[in-house]
């Protein structure tokens, strides 16, 4: 089997300037962010669906992407791929002292176990460490400098909210965050009835931050519980397309009210 020393070989080969390939060759950081953020939504996908023949696929394609970066940086003479090995090496050795106590990867185990709270608090000191660490200006620190603007919506919203809370600047249950659901939703309605546009986006934003606050504090993933919301909606809309394609008519033609049968008839199979 190819390792991944051959990978990176192909890789090189591919941006090599008189034999690579046109497009590769045309490629830069920016151009292929998206096809990075896609693939880590593949990867999620294959596993939410438990699709382990094409998983290791999907990892692979995830993988290609951290190799093309740090190709790219070889060539600007930024950094190489084993740079980035090391890195995140040496970050998770220090990062579980309670598993790796003297620093060494291949030094004998620490025997006491701690709790799991225990570990997380210490990651979370570990990473505000780093975080000063990294601050070009320390009395400018902040709690939130280190979660990233590109991640989706509802993710950084959890992050910031998760980050925030470690200071106690959070609801201390996820009744009253009903309470806030309830307001916010007042709010959306109120600027509704002003017909301003601007305001309705605007609340209609922190309508969807507090629902986001209320899924954290349940204990449920936001963006897992929107893509299998989509998934759901999907699945139920093309029963109704299939209902509609057998009985021979076309969907643009239907009352709202028959395709919500339709709707309820697609709930109910999916009960039985």
């Amino acid at each position: 089997m190819y390792q991944l020393d051959d990978l990176l070989h192909l890789m090189a080969r591919l941006r090599d300037p008189q034999h690579g390939c046109p497009w590769d060759l045309k490629q830069s950081y920016a151009s292929i962010v998206p096809y990075t953020i896609e693939e880590a939504y593949e990867v999620a996908d294959a596993i939410e669906r438990g699709d382990f023949d094409h998983l290791p696929g999907e990892l692979g394609d995830l993988l290609f992407q951290v190799v093309y970066y740090s190709q790219l940086a070889q060539e600007d003479g930024h950094f190489q791929f084993a740079q980035v090995v090391d890195g995140i090496t040496r970050k998770l050795l220090r990062r579980h002292p309670h598993v790796f106590p003297d620093g060494d990867l291949y030094g004998a185990p620490d025997t006491a176990k701690l709790a799991e709270a225990a570990v997380k608090q210490r990651w979370e000191e570990l990473k505000a460490e780093e975080r000063a660490e990294k601050a070009a200006a320390p009395e400018q620190l902040s709690l939130l400098d280190d979660v990233p603007s590109a991640l989706p919506a509802l993710t950084r919203a959890v992050k910031l909210q998760k980050r925030t809370a470690q200071v106690g600047f959070d609801w201390p249950a996820a009744l009253p965050v009903v309470d806030k659901v309830r307001e916010e939703l007042d709010e959306v309605l109120e600027a509704m009835s002003e017909n301003d546009p601007q305001a309705v986006a605007e609340e209609i934003g922190d309508l969807l931050f507090v629902v986001t606050n209320l899924a954290r504090h349940l204990k449920v993933d936001p963006e897992s519980a929107l893509r299998s919301a989509n998934t759901k909606f999907e699945r139920r809309f093309r029963f109704i397309e299939q209902a509609l394609r057998e009985a021979g008519r076309p969907i643009e033609g239907c009352e709202l009210d028959e395709l919500d049968a339709l709707w309820g008839e697609a709930k109910k199979l999916e009960k039985q």
